[in-house]
């Protein structure tokens, strides 16, 4: 009950988000706008602008009041000075054309500073690279690691990081052979989800090649943007594939390393599991994915976990293009699932 009336509520401050931009932007390219519109136009447009500069913004960290900084909203606000260029008419907006310049300053001074990010990135790569290669972790958790202490923690540098590791296991990690050993337990061997990609991969091959000639024909701005796509597309199936392949479910002393390709990963202390549910009928409910991360391979029939982890306290986990986001419970699907649960037994109670 309670996360329906969060739900209500939220959607009543998208409606009236709604509400505000479609009522500016009609006022001014309606076929009413000439009757509507009064000869003296300053207040009107100032309305606008307040409502795109400040209500607009305020609606915005309303909605989204879990990521919400003070960055943000100064984004919101020049992006509303931006967007009011084109509501406006030209002819009503030449006397308040400078704001509008305001707002475009203030969104090149932001890119200004993502790029110096990413100039202190390269900057940095040689002895990230080098921390990397001392580390015994794999690529998949050490370089963000990295990345993470010589940079700083920002968005785009995870994003960066992740298109990194992306090319990498899509090009460069074709000779690289499995880790093998006790410690560690793959995923993906009884699953299908070598096979599902590959079908992905060849599905996007065969489209790219029937519909970007018809397309290209029809517009050729959209058939490129097409067709970079499905390219990246390609890529990033490639490089999931192998990071599945190459990165097993780790287990140390006091850790468990957790990835299922390039989409998600969690390293989890074993002080932190609370529980580990291996009852059939509970394996079987529904997931709830709000609280629940799942590690299991993608299969062509329906496959349930082969148990659960209840966490004492939530715990981090990164995701596609290094967003992150904490999750109370861990579903796993192993292809050894017994002696994993033997050892993780073992390997708790020694952490205890």
């Amino acid at each position: 009950m309670e996360a329906w009336q969060f739900d209500k509520k939220r959607y009543i401050w998208l409606s009236l988000l709604v509400l505000v931009l479609c009522s500016n932007f009609l006022i001014y390219r309606s076929p009413l706008s000439i009757m509507v519109l009064p000869e003296e136009m300053g207040w009107v447009i100032l309305g606008t602008l307040i409502d795109l500069a400040i209500v607009v913004p305020l609606l915005m960290a309303v909605i989204y009041k879990k990521n919400f900084s003070v960055k943000r909203f100064i984004i919101w606000m020049a992006g509303g000075l931006i967007l009011a260029r084109f509501i406006i008419p030209a002819k009503y907006f030449e006397p308040f054309a400078a704001i509008s310049y305001i707002g475009i300053a203030i969104e090149g001074l932001l890119v200004l500073s993502e790029l110096a990010l990413l100039f202190m990135f390269l900057r940095y790569l040689p002895a990230i690279i080098r921390q990397v290669r001392m580390s015994d972790d794999s690529l998949l958790f050490s370089f963000p690691t990295a990345v993470e202490e010589k940079v700083r923690k920002h968005p785009i540098v995870h994003i960066v990081a992740s298109e990194f590791l992306m090319f990498y296991y899509a090009f460069m990690s074709w000779k690289k052979r499995p880790p093998k050993g006790e410690k560690y337990f793959t995923l993906h061997k009884n699953s299908s989800i070598v096979a599902f990609q590959i079908m992905i991969i060849h599905a996007i091959i065969i489209e790219t090649i029937g519909i970007h000639w018809w397309l290209h024909d029809q517009s050729k701005l959209l058939s490129i943007l097409l067709l970079i796509l499905n390219i990246y597309s390609i890529i990033f199936f490639l490089g999931d594939l192998q990071a599945v392949r190459l990165n097993p479910l780790k287990m140390t002393d006091n850790y468990l390393y957790l990835s299922l390709g390039l989409a998600k990963k969690m390293v989890l202390s074993l002080d932190d599991i609370e529980s580990i549910t291996i009852d059939q009928k509970q394996l079987e409910k529904k997931i709830d994915k709000k609280t629940t991360i799942e590690f299991i391979a993608r299969d062509f029939e329906t496959v349930h976990p082969n148990m659960i982890l209840e966490l004492k306290n939530p715990c981090r986990a990164t995701l596609f293009l290094g967003f992150q986001k904490t999750y109370s419970k861990v579903a796993l699907r192993l292809d050894h699932p017994d002696t994993f649960y033997k050892m993780l037994k073992e390997k708790a109670s020694q952490a205890k």
